[in-house]
């Protein structure tokens, strides 16, 4: 899982489903969306641990919360772990949130208040942990990947029904879906301690495979393209760099120079044909975290901040919204 006010204080993520005035649209949307879910930290018997419920913060400055959602992950035979935090993903428009129930059903909830309860047996019976959640950029998508010993295939489903869609082969790295949410990409070790990225359908079928020159493999994460072949990386240092793979052809297609904010790079994702977004956090000693959204044209490199926002002081972990 990816990890890291208020107008009105609302009770659950129900009271925030009245439409926003323009004044409070979203950076990445036409609508109020989710920046981010946070959970509290709180020190219990010297030591630190998730807290309270998961908490959402809006783009309109409103915070809401999920009431209906496990915060500490529970053990494989439904036991709390009581330190670890149970997963949750944001889609990259804001409008889902994926999550497991108090019950230990997963779900998506979309903003509007609707709730899709998947089945029981819709995931194997594992540690919630060893679970990461990964919504597509609309949403529509939910890769659900397992970090366990025994490889365990990343399960790809449908939100708007809960039907699987399809599955990829376990013990590799989910980088994300591509931007129309048609493909995903992993990676994964390759021969002679190389790693290759791989492009798969939502079916599951493998639609490229590549050994990328170091230059994009030894610079994660990378984002895939709505071509299903282009990959983006961003080289960061003295001189940054915004680096375009072909996987079809195995060839690097672009290097575009960029000048950015500062900040460590949490999230790389494709958001239009020619636009890649970043997201790039700091975390300044004894002050709250702080995030800067860029959004870069792969065709000229200009860089333009799209959003930038102090997080909850109290954040134990947080997960930000992709795209």
């Amino acid at each position: 899982m990816k990890i890291r006010i208020a107008v009105a204080i609302a009770a659950g993520l129900a009271a925030l489903m009245t439409a926003p005035t323009a004044a409070q649209a979203a950076p990445h949307h036409e609508h109020d969306g989710i920046r981010y879910a946070s959970v509290k930290g709180c020190t219990v018997k010297g030591e630190q641990r998730p807290c309270g419920t998961w908490r959402l913060m809006m783009h309109s400055g409103e915070k809401g919360s999920l009431p209906d959602a496990e915060t500490i992950a529970r053990e494989a035979n439904g036991k709390s772990s009581v330190t670890q935090v149970a997963p949750i993903a944001v889609s990259g428009d804001g409008q889902r949130v994926a999550y497991f129930t108090t019950s230990g059903r997963l779900a998506v909830r979309t903003m509007g208040g609707r709730v899709k309860v998947f089945a029981k047996d819709a995931l194997p019976r594992v540690a919630q942990y060893n679970v990461t959640l990964n919504l597509s950029d609309d949403g529509g998508r939910l890769a659900a990947v397992f970090n366990t010993d025994k490889a365990v295939k990343t399960r790809i489903f449908d939100t708007a029904t809960g039907t699987l869609l399809g599955t990829t082969p376990g013990h590799q790295t989910m980088l994300g879906f591509s931007a129309d949410g048609g493909e995903l990409l992993t990676d994964v070790a390759g021969d002679e301690a190389v790693t290759d990225l791989i492009a798969y359908s939502e079916s599951g079928e493998q639609l490229f495979r590549a050994t990328p020159p170091q230059i994009v493999s030894s610079n994660a994460p990378q984002a895939l393209a709505g071509d299903g072949r282009t990959t983006a990386n961003v080289v960061l240092g003295a001189k940054p760099q915004l680096i375009l793979y072909d996987l079809q052809t195995d060839e690097v297609t672009a290097r575009r120079k960029l000048k950015l904010p500062a900040g460590e790079l949490l999230m790389i994702d494709w958001t239009g044909e020619q636009q890649v977004t970043l997201h790039l956090v700091q975390y300044p000693e004894g002050k709250a975290n702080k995030m800067t959204i860029v959004q870069i044209d792969t065709g000229t490199g200009a860089v333009k901040v799209r959003d930038h926002y102090s997080l909850l002081k109290d954040s134990y972990v947080f997960a930000a919204c992709g795209g």
